[in-house]
């Protein structure tokens, strides 16, 4: 079955960085789009980022574009979201997501997500 296991969450500075990453199995990895959201307790999911099957494009939510990048190893069956200049407002559960597409992969493609990892950005 698909699993989606996400890890390098913890507590940054404002202004720092973490990379978080996602181990991808029981799926034929490079076939499918990937994304990241988050999620805020009291404020729903927000879709953060995605990119294509292949790695050739990649989309973003205007509030983490031009700081965060989606990257993905298809060798590997890794997802990365690398985040910089983080801002308290970035504080969530980020979750990893699988699509059902190749190439679509808005919050309404996704079909199977991971557990979550923590990101908290606090002085």
């Amino acid at each position: 079955q698909v699993q989606l296991v996400e890890s390098g969450g913890g507590l940054a500075q404002p202004g720092g960085s973490l990379r978080l990453s996602c181990a991808a199995s029981g799926f034929t990895f490079s076939s499918y789009g990937m994304a990241w959201a988050r999620h805020i307790s009291g404020k729903g999911t927000e879709w953060v980022a995605g990119i294509y099957s292949d790695g050739t494009t990649t989309d973003y939510a205007d509030s983490v574009l031009g700081r965060f990048t989606i990257s993905r190893d298809n060798a590997n069956n890794i997802v990365y979201l690398q985040m910089n200049n983080l801002k308290p407002e970035d504080s969530a559960l980020y979750f990893c997501a699988k699509s059902g597409y190749s190439d679509y992969v808005t919050l309404d493609g996704l079909d199977a997500w991971g557990q979550g990892t923590l990101v908290t950005v606090s002085s």
